[in-house]
């Protein structure tokens, strides 16, 4: 698999806690940092992604209602993946 060096900062306690957890595995700190981080990196991706796309929906055709956001969340909750969120703050 092709990968890309990077320079990354990472806050020195969870640096040092990395490293700790990559020395327990047994593996170098770029293959557990890699490991530990390609799951949450893919789904921020795809949130951010579905955020960007609600946003340019509600630009072209206003904001959603809180009927239709109702109305979504009885469907994901009905497939079993529908989430408590904090309701919508007026701007």
């Amino acid at each position: 698999m092709p990968v890309r060096k990077l320079s990354v900062a990472l806050e020195e306690s969870v640096a040092d806690a990395a490293k700790q957890a990559a020395k327990r595995r047994g593996m170098s700190l770029s293959a557990w940092l890699n490991e530990a981080s390609v799951s949450a990196l893919e789904t921020e991706v795809r949130l951010q992604d579905g955020l960007a796309g609600v946003a340019e929906w509600e630009a072209e055709h206003g904001p959603i209602s809180a009927e239709e956001l109702a109305k979504a969340d009885a469907v994901l909750d009905a497939a079993g993946i529908g989430r408590k969120r904090e309701p919508r703050r007026a701007a």
